[in-house]
């Protein structure tokens, strides 16, 4: 063989290799190493957090569990902030991310997500006796607690720049700073803000919008992506995702038909 045929030849050979390199699929990694990696909020009840026992619980964990299950392989919890959900996936530091992660634009160029299988509401949250805020100029100068670099904290960032945006490393610290008295309203979805009341005098006083829940894998994952919309539905019909929504936030909620 001269110069040129081998030359040839190795081309072919690198042609012939590259799909499979291209289409890796994390669908049949995760079948193969019998493990998936799910990432959850462990500081964002009810979604998840640990109970009094330490125990780490909540809906996305049922979810995730449910999961694991119907793939028939381990679980692996993997523990993220909110700022930290997207990176997680995108660093490979997880195979699928479950933590009440909002689908917008933005964000769906970097990773895909699929049907919601929860919706809830976005808004700031304050004191029962206080006003209603009718527009984000409302709330020019006041002080509002949000987690870092959720949809909350970029929509008021966009929408209401004069307000005074204080901003926490996760939905729990964005709270207890609110409770302590250190702003006079917060920022958050009505899931876990009903669910942290601990009292009356706390009402919903700015809607922001309907913002379903969705699982999310990284692009390109078009295999995995199909199977957890399969699941999904499959959950939806059995009634274990709405046992799940009435142990964990009291009622069935409805959810956008998006599958």
């Amino acid at each position: 063989m001269n110069l040129k045929s081998a030359f040839a030849a190795a081309v072919m050979g690198l042609m012939t290799l590259a799909p499979v390199n291209a289409f890796a699929d994390k669908l049949a990694d995760i079948l193969n190493n019998g493990t998936v990696r799910i990432g959850v909020l462990a500081d964002s009840a009810p979604w998840g957090y640990r109970d009094g026992s330490g125990n780490l619980t909540g809906f996305d964990i049922g979810l995730a569990n449910l999961v694991a299950a119907d793939l028939g392989v381990k679980l692996e919890i993997v523990e993220v902030t909110g700022a930290a959900r997207l990176p997680s996936l995108l660093s490979d530091q997880i195979d699928i991310l479950i933590a009440a992660a909002g689908a917008t634009p933005e964000r769906a160029q970097q990773v895909m997500f699929t049907a919601p299988y929860v919706a809830t509401d976005l808004g700031v949250f304050g004191p029962a006796s206080s006003a209603e805020f009718k527009s984000p100029e409302d709330m020019d100068g006041i002080s509002i607690a949000v987690a870092r670099g959720t949809t909350l904290d970029v929509w008021l960032t966009d929408n209401a720049p004069k307000a005074n945006i204080v901003r926490f490393e996760d939905a729990a610290s964005a709270m207890a700073a609110y409770s302590a008295g250190q702003t006079q309203y917060f920022a958050e979805n009505s899931v876990i803000a009903n669910s942290a009341k601990g009292s009356a005098d706390l009402e919903l006083k700015f809607r922001i919008r309907q913002s379903p829940a969705h699982i999310a894998v990284n692009q390109g994952e078009h295999n995995l992506l199909q199977w957890l919309n399969t699941d999904l539905f499959f959950n939806r019909l059995n009634g274990k995702l709405d046992a799940l929504q009435v142990e964990f936030f009291g009622q069935a909620s409805q959810v956008p038909n998006m599958l």
